[in-house]
């Protein structure tokens, strides 16, 4: 059989420009955030933006709106996603996102098992999302309760608001 890997799309709707200061202490963390995670036991995988200092993935947003962001990334496995998203820096993040993103009246967020060595597309993604909010929870697109062996959500996950 072969190996899987967790991949997991996240998708906001930022409340103004990525150059408003409204979202500059969203801003200013993401290369912090994002080398966190990218050190992180189990992470594997990132989709990177343009590459410039202190914008993230803000460069690949959805269609024709900059406010969409993206983050789309691949981990080894639930725990490795749960520990960097629980259990570091990323949930004081995590915890502030209303601060920073609409509430969106659809689901933004999936997970779903790749071969390992597989790099998800934007498209790819976008699909599993489709599948998931069409469908419900499936081994083909999921969110946490899915997952067997994920369980700090259930204790560290936050309030359900602006990005689940």
């Amino acid at each position: 059989m072969t190996q899987q890997h967790l991949a997991e799309l996240n998708i906001g709707r930022l409340l103004a420009p990525t150059d408003d200061p409204r979202v500059a202490d969203f801003m200013a963390a993401l290369d912090r955030v994002n080398g966190l995670g990218k050190r992180s036991p189990g992470f594997v995988w990132m989709m990177e933006g343009s590459g410039e200092p202190g914008t993230g993935n803000t460069e690949t947003s959805i269609g024709d709106d900059p406010q969409f962001v993206t983050n789309l990334t691949v981990w080894q496995d639930a725990p490795s996603l749960e520990h960097f998203v629980f259990n570091t820096v990323h949930r004081q993040f995590y915890e502030r996102r209303a601060e920073w993103f609409e509430i969106l009246g659809q689901q933004h967020f999936v997970m779903w098992w790749v071969p390992a060595g597989h790099r998800p597309t934007l498209e790819e993604a976008l699909a599993r999302l489709e599948h998931k909010e069409t469908h419900g929870d499936s081994d083909h697109a999921f969110g946490w309760s899915h997952l067997k062996d994920a369980k700090l959500w259930k204790s560290r996950g936050c309030a359900p608001i602006a990005a689940e």
